[in-house]
């Protein structure tokens, strides 16, 4: 299976991260000399399912990008620049959206991710990962989770989908994006009794995947990963710390 994949790299350095670094983009933070996207693109490009890459980010970005990744210049907001990466594809593959904060994202958890997207029916597909497989492997990040009837879980930086089903979800996306650090804003989308078993710690992944498959008219479906680096995202100068001194250990490993 071969997809093509969209690196939204078009977020300002507005939030606590401009408290250690005064880039003005987030995807142009350096780490160990290299930008923060660039981690992300190579990841992409080692995947053995990876066809086309398209970076969408503003110009300052541009000349630092690997040659093999084509730039698209950022828009006003995450859906505008969805919609201007899917412009520029062909749109005969499944596309993957990858933030451009996950820098610990390697090709075997990419690959990991589409084998088991492959293996079942849908047209939008988000990996989900639970606490214990965060925190084994990332114990010092402060993630945001919620409680499911089979456990607690973060949602991934990565989603695979249909050209078709991402541009018929274009009238909800901006809620969602909106609220995808508070998970409980939205559950409260889903209706009371969704609200209701989710209070309870009743809600089962099944009941919430139909659900919102019936509000986008699109089926989709959770995964749920192993790989803790399809959440693990750069926000806060912790994590920067922490990824700083991951990265510098492994260097240190292969030299």
């Amino acid at each position: 299976m071969q997809v093509d994949a969209v690196v939204l790299a078009g977020a300002p350095n507005t939030g606590p991260l401009q408290e250690v670094r005064s880039e003005k983009w987030e995807a142009e933070i350096p780490i160990h000399g290299k930008p923060m996207v660039n981690y992300v693109i190579e990841a992409l490009l080692s995947s053995s399912h990876v066809a086309d890459v398209v970076v969408v980010g503003p110009l300052e970005i541009k000349g630092t990008l690997p040659a093999q990744a084509r730039w698209v210049e950022a828009g006003g907001d995450l859906t505008e620049n969805i919609f201007r990466a899917l412009d520029v594809l062909e749109k005969k593959n499944e596309v993957l959206f990858v933030t451009s904060d996950v820098p610990f994202l390697h090709a075997e958890a990419i690959d990991d991710f589409i084998h088991r997207c492959q293996e079942l029916q849908g047209e939008i597909f988000y990996p989900l990962v639970s606490r214990e497989a965060n925190e084994q492997v990332y114990p010092e990040t402060i993630r945001t989770y919620f409680t499911l009837k089979e456990g607690e879980f973060t949602g991934g930086n990565i989603l695979l989908a249909s050209p078709q089903a991402v541009m018929n979800s274009r009238w909800i996306m901006d809620q969602v994006i909106a609220r995808r650090k508070k998970p409980w804003k939205i559950i409260r989308m889903l209706g009371l009794f969704f609200i209701a078993k989710f209070c309870t710690k009743q809600l089962t992944l099944r009941e919430l995947e139909q659900r919102a498959s019936d509000i986008l008219g699109h089926s989709g479906v959770f995964i749920i990963s192993p790989y803790a680096e399809l959440s693990t995202d750069i926000d806060k100068p912790s994590d920067l710390e922490l990824v700083e001194k991951t990265l510098a250990a492994v260097q240190d490993k292969e030299a």
